[in-house]
């Protein structure tokens, strides 16, 4: 492949892991592509940005970050300012600007349909310092109408058994400043997603001048159609690699 073939990174959300992504790290990798399946805390935006950057300071050469739902929110922080970076692929993403917050974002009318906030069950734990947290899984019963509704309900019934919970901090952490300003982006856009509504999706989408796919998916669309997924990512690659020396 060309010397100036980015390096694929793929940032899970929450209530996931690397996984969700196995048909499309599969098709690229087919085609020559080096692929990475960060590994998402979950934690906290400010922590889970700083362990992807690092991530990000392992690899050589351009980059291409790929991130699901509260992935986004991570790849976009992680990006600014690393200008290996050279485009951003939002898979149903989150997308706040410098001091929002996803928590913020789901308070807005454009984000009212969303299931989330009714499928959530919290979990409190303790931090090691002593300090109270909690964990947010989605209820097991609900998880495939919110989630992946358009995942086999086995699937979908494994999906939810995994899960992976998200910190009550990571989804009130303002977002520091994003890369998509300054970074070429892409959005795909599931039209029957229940966890971030489309209007929403489109809202973010917009203001942050993304190229924007639509796609008839719920919110598990690397879950349901890999394939669109791959082309949206072949996509940003071809067009930005046009643009490198």
């Amino acid at each position: 492949m060309p010397t100036n073939t980015p390096t694929i990174v793929f940032v899970h959300g929450a209530w996931a892991d690397a996984t969700g992504f196995d048909g499309s790290i599969r098709a690229l990798r087919e085609r020559g592509f080096t692929v990475v399946g960060a590994a998402n805390p979950l934690r906290h935006l400010t922590g889970d940005t700083a362990s992807l950057a690092a991530l990000l300071g392992t690899i050589s050469g351009p980059i291409v970050l790929v991130g699901h739902s509260y992935g986004g929110a991570v790849m976009s922080n992680a990006a600014t300012g690393n200008e290996q970076v050279q485009a951003l692929v939002f898979i149903a993403g989150w997308m706040p600007d410098e001091g929002e917050s996803i928590e913020q974002l789901l308070g807005a009318e454009a984000f009212a349909d969303s299931l989330v906030p009714a499928a959530l069950r919290p979990v409190p734990f303790k931090n090691p310092d002593g300090s109270e947290g909690v964990d947010l899984y989605l209820d097991r019963e609900l998880f495939p109408e919110t989630f992946a509704a358009d995942v086999d309900p086995e699937t979908a019934a494994v999906m939810a058994a995994t899960q992976r919970p998200w910190s009550g901090a990571a989804a009130g952490t303002p977002s520091g400043p994003p890369g998509w300003r300054s970074i070429p982006a892409w959005y795909l856009l599931g039209t029957q997603d229940r966890a971030i509504p489309p209007a929403g999706q489109r809202f973010m989408a917009e203001r942050g001048n993304a190229r924007i796919e639509e796609v008839t998916a719920s919110h598990a669309s690397m879950v349901s159609q890999p394939e669109t997924v791959t082309q949206l990512i072949l996509s940003a690659v071809e067009e930005t690699s046009r643009s490198q020396p």
